[in-house]
């Protein structure tokens, strides 16, 4: 049963808001924004209060003679509703991660496994492009080291759309590969890996970078091959002093680098300072899924097989060709549903 209590002071609070914006409140955004993250749930906690006042309706009517068959008729449908009503209430009460709904920064580099770990990086970079494509979000490489065979050394993007952050955090870890390398001529299978941190993107008011703690470097911008791409020295890197991170950016704008830099610092600080606070929070309870330990190894991709497994919540999926091509949906939602199932779990227990 949901408590009633709880239930009273989210309408009230909503209620509340409802009266502020009415009036005309200096703040009006930020209410706006609270408001409108609240109407789902309201309108959810409305359809279980209309259930439960329909059974006690028709549990009343059982002592009318003229009602009795109507009401033993409804009953046992209402009755049968109210688990589903009330599963889906206390999904709605979890706790929202306050990042779901931002853009992210997304870092692809290789691990173990030297050019064919460079190969499979940028394999993984392509499949989240096309995730990206497909639900509609705008996708744009930030930096990017290319390989000698077309690899990729290092790369980082940034995602903008609709709940980017809420659908790629469980991406975060190492994705390991098991395939034949087009440069291995005895058709041997080789593993490698290669590491995927995705970050929310930082807004201003969460991380404020003194002056003081940055250090700030210009350099010559080269393309790949150690091609100079203009003459001028566009290209920046930032050094964070007292946590020793380094963004460099190379863009030909070096106005626009400081920019790109910038963001990229702020999103790491901001990223440190989301796992000191979770790593407080969940000090005694370590979550399977989304633990943010970019070291641990979260799933395999097995060429010869065409099968991916996500080691994480033991789903094996036998359609990597569409997996790699950027259909993540089956294994983002399986990851969403158990992460869920431990938040729950952990509510009641």
């Amino acid at each position: 049963m949901v408590p009633q209590h709880t239930l009273e002071q989210i309408t009230q609070r909503f209620q509340f808001l409802e009266a502020q914006m009415a009036e005309g409140s200096s703040d009006i955004a930020k209410l706006a924004k609270e408001y409108s993250d609240l109407r789902p749930l309201i309108e959810q906690i409305d359809q279980y209060r209309q259930l439960l006042a329909d059974i006690e309706s028709a549990e009343e009517m059982l002592g009318d003679p003229d009602m009795k068959e109507l009401a033993e008729e409804e009953l046992p449908a209402l009755r049968r509703a109210l688990p589903d009503a009330e599963a889906a209430l206390q999904l709605a009460l979890l706790p929202k991660d306050a990042a779901d709904a931002r853009p992210a920064i997304i870092e692809i580099r290789p691990g173990t496994g030297g050019d064919e770990a460079a190969l499979f990086a940028g394999d993984l970079l392509r499949m989240y492009q096309r995730y990206a494509e497909a639900r509609g979000w705008k996708f744009e490489i930030i930096e990017e080291q290319e390989s000698d065979l077309g690899g990729i050394k290092e790369v980082i993007g940034h995602i903008k759309g609709e709940n980017v952050f809420a659908r790629l955090k469980f991406e975060s870890g190492v994705h390991r590969v098991q395939r034949v390398p087009e440069t291995e001529s005895g058709g041997r299978i080789h593993t490698s890996a290669a590491t995927v941190a995705v970050l929310p993107e930082a807004e201003d008011v969460d991380i404020e970078v003194n002056a003081n703690d940055i250090r700030i470097d210009t350099m010559r911008s080269s393309g790949a091959g150690g091609q100079h791409v203009n003459t001028t020295d566009s290209a920046v890197r930032i050094t964070h002093l007292p946590t020793g991170i380094v963004v460099t950016s190379s863009e030909k704008s070096q106005h626009r680098n400081r920019e790109i830099a910038m963001q990229v610092l702020k999103t790491r600080l901001y990223d440190l300072e989301r796992q000191r606070i979770d790593g407080e929070r969940s000090a005694d309870r370590k979550s399977q899924v989304g633990s943010g330990d970019r070291s641990e190894r979260i799933r395999t991709y097995n060429f010869p097989q065409g099968r991916m497994t996500d080691h994480r919540i033991n789903l094996t999926l036998y359609k990597l060709d569409a997996v790699m091509g950027g259909d993540l949906d089956e294994i983002i939602d399986a990851l969403t549903a158990h992460a869920q199932a431990e938040q729950l779990a952990a509510m009641n227990g």
